[in-house]
């Protein structure tokens, strides 16, 4: 989900419409693949506390695109959107 900066508005963040069911949303430039690319189990995302280190570099950009370190969301379709510009992902 997006959210504005104050909290008050929150949308979905939408993949393309062409984009296949259960696709994996990547980011350019980091590797998806292999045993760095598996999910951390539950317990470790909350012991090592992943999402709050992650969270202030998941924003949406000036068109709603949401951005990890400025590079977009991405699936083979293209770029995921949402209508919450300048806002943060969560």
């Amino acid at each position: 989900c997006a959210l504005n900066e104050d909290h008050t508005e929150v949308k979905f963040v939408s993949p393309p419409v062409d984009a296949k069911v259960g696709e994996r949303v990547t980011v350019p430039g980091f590797d998806f693949e292999g045993e760095e690319g598996n999910p951390f189990a539950e317990n470790k995302i909350g012991k090592k506390k992943i999402f709050e280190k992650l969270a202030p570099h998941l924003v949406t950009n000036e068109f709603g695109s949401p951005e990890f370190l400025g590079r977009p969301f991405l699936t083979s379709a293209g770029v995921c959107t949402s209508p919450i510009e300048g806002g943060n992902v969560a």
